[in-house]
């Protein structure tokens, strides 16, 4: 038996576990979602510098996220079969040498070539990790663990737009990339330490057919969600290239339901717990998604602030998450998942709502307080959503269900910015001008909170005891 098919057994004995394994794990997700939110801030210096222009470059984002999509289904899998640790590792590793070729790129296929890289190994190391955490955590210790690997999904977005403003400014528009090649080195040294050795001992075949099929409905629809706020195809073939992807998502459910081992197990929705965090919780994190695209738009175009201003009011959005991580435990244990799933659904919506109400001379403690408050709540939701995703997901099953939950987390944002852009367009169409101030701007907050409500029918329909073990309520 090999060292890691050893380990499995062993780490299938829940211990007692530190914050370190879910901060290692962390780390990788803030690369992943600092990096995708810093871009977009540089493509007008990157294009100079490559000789190119900010609307031909963006197809440096659009390989990133294909890659992404196409590879996000097949994670799980490659790591049940390589072992997560391995997985884990290799994916950080080519993470760190796809960000030092996007740093020396020279040509604009150089960069392409590798974002694609970096698409695909960004898509196993959230999926891979957690499932990692999920087979090395007691499930009482589980809120705890989600706490810490919900703070770099929360400060990656916010952190990004000030942090590329600075660098590109400052130094240069390769340390953009060039930053992730240390934070990945200490990463793979502290997995190499610090991680489990875990892999299943029996692995599915791989489901190629089912595989094609998910790859090109996830990727299709990500790309036409996030090319509904970036006004860069005509509008029909936006609609065309969704319809493609619901199109391969419907052949998919038609395949599933004749295959015995699918790539992606669409039974797990049956138990009610996962299905509240991965439906239910598709509308929770539209606002993810939508409120810091909305936020950089409101605050710069609306109230004339620069990006790196924008930064340091929006950093407060992250200081309310990382509160999150000492009191969520203590929030979960006494209110249960149910209660807290339902109330902060709407208290979360009635904050993100109230943003349309920022003036340009509203003063800042209130901003601050507000965003502050805002982050809060979007960070108790997805630590107590990603918590109750597994309460009752049987261990053999864990694999498959971390790479169906990060493909509804990986939909649910990129729904969330199409969704915000597609209400801006709209009023842009309706009063006939390209630009927009901060009334219209803000109209878009309390439409997506509206919206976000619909996860209230799946949150509601749980049972009071709901995840009790991992909660540990009684």
């Amino acid at each position: 038996m090999s060292g890691e098919a050893a380990g499995s057994k062993e780490a299938q004995l829940p211990a007692r576990t530190g914050a370190l394994l879910p901060m290692i794990i962390g780390a990788a997700l803030f690369m992943q979602t600092l990096d995708s939110n810093v871009i977009a801030i540089a493509l007008p210096t990157m294009a100079r510098s490559l000789r190119s222009d900010p609307v031909t470059l963006n197809v440096a984002i659009t390989a990133y996220l294909l890659a992404a999509a196409i590879f996000l289904p097949i994670s799980t899998w490659i790591a049940d079969r390589f072992g997560a640790k391995n997985v884990f590792r290799i994916a950080i590793a080519a993470f760190a040498l796809s960000s030092l070729l996007c740093g020396i790129a020279q040509e604009l296929w150089q960069l392409v070539g590798a974002r694609m890289l970096q698409g695909a190994s960004g898509a196993m190391m959230l999926p891979v990790g957690r499932l990692v955490l999920l087979r090395s955590v007691r499930k009482s210790e589980l809120v705890q663990a989600m706490s810490y690997l919900t703070i770099p999904a929360v400060i990656g977005p916010i952190v990004g737009p000030p942090l590329g403003g600075f660098l590109v400014t400052h130094a240069s528009w390769r340390w953009i990339f060039l930053i992730n090649v240390p934070i990945a080195a200490v990463g793979i040294l502290l997995a190499t330490l610090v991680m489990p050795a875990v892999r299943e001992e029996k692995v599915d075949r791989l489901d190629l057919r089912g595989f094609a099929l998910s790859a090109v409905a996830l990727s299709c629809l990500v790309y036409g969600f996030e090319s509904l706020g970036q006004d860069m195809l005509p509008r029909p073939l936006v609609m065309a290239i969704l319809l493609g992807g619901a199109g391969c998502g419907y052949l998919y459910l038609r395949h599933a339901r004749r295959t015995p081992e699918p790539i992606i197990d669409l039974s797990l929705l049956r138990i009610q717990t996962f299905r509240a965090s991965t439906i239910g919780g598709l509308f929770s994190r539209m606002v993810l998604g939508a409120t810091p695209f909305l936020l950089a738009l409101l605050l710069q175009l609306g109230f004339g602030m620069s990006a790196f201003e924008v930064g340091l009011l929006t950093f407060n959005t992250a200081l309310g998450a990382i509160v999150v991580k000492a009191t969520a435990p203590v929030i979960i244990r006494t209110l249960g998942f149910r209660n807290i799933l339902v109330g902060n659904a709407v208290l979360l919506a009635a904050v993100s709502a109230a943003y349309a109400l920022f003036e340009a001379a509203t003063p800042h403690r209130i901003l601050i307080g507000a965003l502050f408050f805002g982050g809060f709540l979007r960070s108790l939701q997805f630590t107590t959503l990603n918590s109750i995703a597994y309460a009752d997901v049987p261990a053999a099953r864990m694999s498959h269900a971390s790479s169906l939950s990060s493909m509804f987390q990986q939909l649910a944002q990129s729904l969330g910015v199409g969704f915000a852009a597609a209400i801006i367009d709209l009023q842009r169409d309706w009063h006939g001008r390209t630009m927009l101030g901060a009334a219209e701007i803000g109209l878009a907050f309390p439409i997506v909170a509206l919206v976000s409500l619909a996860g209230l029918i799946s949150f509601a329909r749980l049972p009071r005891d709901a995840g009790a073990e991992v909660s540990g309520r009684r």
